[in-house]
């Protein structure tokens, strides 16, 4: 069968990549179109275009590349026409990804799939009109949207597991490297290190990264070590960094999170592999002004919590501090308890525990895999 997916940043990529891995184990036949990155080429198919060229956030950005950005979606509509695939995989990115359903539902018969939904339990929850006019099956990595669009909405999905947890069990198993390696590999000191994982996108390392090693650097028995992102180049994070003693590994996430300490994170995917390293953490996310947004915050967001951990376990596991109250003390004052109180780390480390239990055994990538042929196959 013929499978076009769309992803729109990295994260997209890694986890299509590993859902096309698994559809080709269930279809010998499966063929690959795709808005993607490297990761989905490596698996194989035909990358009509990078999801770097889509990545506009911000209303700045978008507003200075709208013309840029309707092109592409007029383009990427042509183009699943003119090669008329099976199915329509959607991965994420919904502000790019429900206009695409939209037309494909009303100008074709093609079946549309969703693989990790879109997150409208959080914000724009209107969304779920479109949801369910425009995409025949949902296929979600988070338990607690289970109850949100099933029992909440009456819109029936599939809750598949969350392929973070097969993509670092892969790496658990696969890499067993001692510390003593890994600093000498990178050239690091012999100190133990908090990791700084500031965001992938220029206005959250722009927001977060200065607070966090103004914050981090007062520990001179540990060292500071920033994880790059892939799509930032070198040069942006040199405009942060200052006079801080901090070292910035790139392409290495993984590995540096098998060996950290503790670590300062900027809410998203990486909250939640911080804790599947079990990785004590504090979850810094700075907006502005920061009062403002968090009366919004309080009053419009429909959910308890911003990070996936917490949100997961539906209990507060990790530290967050968002908007006003994401200072330069609170953030030392927090990052202090998790490297010298061994009560506040067991204790994060058994919510870790919990949240994983919470999430499922591994496998999300090939139970949606099989779930999809089936589908398509009736």
């Amino acid at each position: 069968m013929k499978y076009y997916l769309i992803v729109g940043e990295a994260s997209g990529d890694l986890h299509a990549s590993h859902l096309m891995a698994a559809l080709k184990e269930e279809d010998s036949e499966a063929e690959f179109r795709f808005f993607g990155g490297d990761l989905m080429s490596a698996v194989g198919g035909t990358m009509v275009k990078h999801y770097k060229e889509l990545a506009y956030m911000g209303f700045i950005p978008v507003l200075l590349h709208l013309r840029t950005i309707f092109a592409n979606m007029r383009y990427c509509k042509e183009d699943i026409v003119n090669w008329s695939p099976d199915v329509v995989i959607l991965v994420d990115y919904p502000g790019f990804n429900l206009d695409i359903a939209k037309f494909i539902h009303a100008r074709t018969h093609i079946p549309v799939y969703y693989y990790i939904s879109p997150k409208i339990w959080a914000w724009k929850e209107y969304r779920i009109k479109n949801i369910k006019r425009d995409v025949d099956e949902l296929f979600s990595i988070l338990p607690f949207e289970v109850e949100f669009f099933e029992q909440k909405h009456r819109y029936p999905i599939h809750y598949i597991g969350n392929p973070t947890v097969d993509e670092v069990a892969v790496f658990q198993e696969t890499h067993s490297e001692s510390f003593a390696d890994f600093i000498a590999d990178n050239r690091l000191e012999n100190k133990p290190i908090i990791a700084l994982l500031a965001g992938s996108r220029k206005q959250e390392i722009k927001d977060n990264l200065p607070d966090m090693l103004e914050a981090a650097s007062v520990f001179p028995d540990y060292q500071l070590v920033l994880a790059g992102a892939p799509s930032i180049s070198l040069e942006y994070y040199q405009k942060y960094i200052g006079g801080y003693h901090v070292k910035i590994l790139f392409g290495q996430t993984y590995r540096l999170l098998q060996q950290a300490d503790a670590a300062l994170v900027t809410s998203g995917t990486a909250t939640l592999e911080a804790a599947l390293f079990k990785v004590p953490q504090v979850v810094c996310y700075h907006l502005s002004p920061g009062k403002l947004i968090s009366f919004i915050r309080r009053h419009v967001l429909k959910v308890r919590f911003i990070s996936l951990v917490n949100l997961i376990a539906d209990r507060e596991i990790v530290k967050e501090l968002v908007a006003d109250t994401m200072t330069v003390a609170n953030v030392r004052t927090e990052l202090r308890k998790l490297l010298f109180d061994e009560k506040k780390r067991h204790e994060m480390l058994d919510g870790y525990e919990y949240m994983a239990e919470r999430l499922g055994d591994p496998g999300a990538p090939h139970r949606a895999a099989v779930e999809m042929v089936k589908l398509l196959k009736k």
